[in-house]
């Protein structure tokens, strides 16, 4: 997984993107190890070499810390749904691969970096800034597909563009959202092609 910080996040002090980016990956690690429950600011400290004031120059709390690494980890998702969608041309099937790598990549953050996979279920809980912002561009990708759908004459164009792509989301949102994926487990390998399908025929004009 990814260490490369996605924004400047939170912080104080004169921005130094080296330090920065030092707090970041020894944060990662511990939180991949330990869990970010059991990390402190002070446990990360010392693992680089500074102090927490030092720390805190950059960031404001640990949650700024888990923020920007929950926002790598959502990154790497979204990133992993764009290529593919990118690799078609015909809006029914870039839907399909949005439906089935947005299950993949979750899974696989799920199963190889859990400690990790949890910050992104806390952030889910309670809703922090690098959650939402996913769910909002995840959208923004889904409203892309529809409207080159309707301008295709293969996507029906009754519905308003917003609310088609809010209940789209709604019918992933089990597979995407962090907190969610673990209780859709048994139904990973059939949900993206059923689902997928289900909504494809209501979107038939």
């Amino acid at each position: 997984m990814s260490t490369t910080t996605t924004n400047p996040g939170p912080a104080r002090g004169p921005i130094d993107h080296e330090v920065r980016d030092q707090v970041i990956v020894a944060a990662t690690e511990h939180f991949r190890l330990y869990g970010y429950e059991k990390t402190t600011v002070s446990d990360l400290a010392k693992a680089i070499g500074f102090s927490k004031a030092y720390i805190y120059k950059f960031f404001e709390s640990k949650q700024a810390i888990g923020e920007l690494i929950c926002a790598n980890c959502l990154r790497e998702v979204e990133t992993d749904v764009r290529r593919a969608i990118d690799g078609v041309d015909r809006p029914p099937e870039k839907l399909r691969r949005m439906f089935k790598m947005a299950v993949e990549s979750s899974l696989r953050l799920f199963f190889e970096d859990r400690k990790l996979y949890d910050i992104a279920a806390s952030a889910a809980t309670e809703r922090w800034q690098a959650a939402r912002s996913y769910e909002e561009r995840i959208q923004a990708m889904l409203q892309d597909i529809l409207r080159q759908g309707r301008e295709t004459g293969e996507f029906e164009r009754k519905t308003p563009l917003d609310e088609a792509a809010g209940a789209i989301y709604l019918v992933m949102r089990p597979y995407l959202n962090p907190l969610l994926l673990q209780y859709s487990l048994d139904h990973t390998d059939d949900a993206p092609a059923q689902l997928s399908s289900l909504v494809l025929r209501s979107l038939s004009p």
